[in-house]
């Protein structure tokens, strides 16, 4: 640890007990330094993460914003590679025409595609207005095994949602309990389109925090992503499950904070999560590549 010029004048005016002592109490500082700031306490060996992936949503428009998130997301996978993509909804604007798909999705993410980096869709409320979301559903580089559907990699297993108001709540809801409580996987990540907790237009869905959270809590579920505000926010960590709003994949509105608000932005971004076997560390990068927001998401015992 290095000496500041203070602690190097007291040293020096201590005997060899008094060093020793002091010496101690230092250490033990900056221990308790590294706990509470786990993000910002550099390691002496960079510890590789079992798996890392990214989520975008509300990206579907095939204007400039998409291909500048586009852009920042491939310049990330040189420096950071990753091969899972979440795509938390609104795939495809404004009505969910399958012939976009092209402009939409193909050429902006053309560049991660073609290194075999995989997206995981979810459906959101314009990807409905076109036959009920079901061409999406069946377009095989989205990965959608059903409008609701699971899968897992590594240490996380993930579960993909319909949260619109047409969705076949009774069916989904039955499964989705079903699937929580058989999983094994020490990391379960659950995302849709919609939101639960948002400080931003739509803000927060009080119906939905009663099915829902029940739920994440009882199955030990660690982070709930979604897309539908147009913008960037992370909850404190409630009830054992942070919530993660990624949906400036494209364009952007203001939003606010709530009291369990960690960190929000009105800014072009994606997320970028590095899985470990104790902890989920969460960055928001913007399209200039800057992290502007960083935080730990803790395993529980199961």
């Amino acid at each position: 640890m290095p000496l500041k010029r203070r602690q190097f004048l007291l040293f020096g005016s201590l005997s060899a007990f008094g060093l020793s002592f002091l010496w101690k109490i230092l250490q033990r500082q900056e221990a308790y330094s590294a706990q509470i700031n786990p993000v910002l306490t550099p390691t002496v060996a960079a510890e590789k993460p079992l798996l890392r992936f990214v989520s975008i949503a509300d990206t579907g428009t095939g204007a400039q914003g998409q291909y500048a998130v586009a852009e920042a997301m491939t310049r990330y996978h040189r420096q950071n590679p990753y091969d899972l993509v979440i795509l938390a909804g609104d795939n495809i604007y404004n009505n969910g025409e399958i012939e976009k798909i092209g402009a939409v999705f193909e050429q902006p993410y053309q560049s991660l595609l073609k290194r075999g980096v995989k997206f995981h869709a979810c459906l959101g409320n314009h990807d409905i207005r076109t036959d009920n979301g079901d061409p999406q559903v069946r377009y095989s580089d989205f990965n959608m095994q059903g409008r609701y559907y699971t899968f897992r990699r590594d240490l996380v297993q993930f579960f993909a949602l319909d949260t619109n108001p047409n969705a076949d709540w009774k069916e989904e809801l039955v499964w989705l309990e079903k699937e929580l409580s058989d999983s094994d996987a020490p990391w379960k990540v659950v995302f849709s389109h919609y939101p639960i907790y948002s400080s931003g237009l739509y803000g927060t869905n009080q119906n939905f925090i009663k099915i829902f959270t029940p739920l994440f809590q009882k199955y030990k579920v660690q982070l709930y992503i979604n897309g539908h505000e147009h913008n960037y926010e992370r909850t404190r960590s409630i009830n054992g499950t942070t919530y993660l709003i990624c949906g400036g994949g494209a364009g952007v509105r203001q939003v606010g904070r709530s009291e369990w608000t960690e960190h929000s932005a009105s800014v072009l971004s994606f997320a970028a999560f590095d899985v470990y076997a104790d902890r989920m560390v969460v960055s928001g990068i913007g399209t200039d590549g800057r992290v502007f927001d960083r935080g730990v998401i803790g395993l529980r015992s199961v």
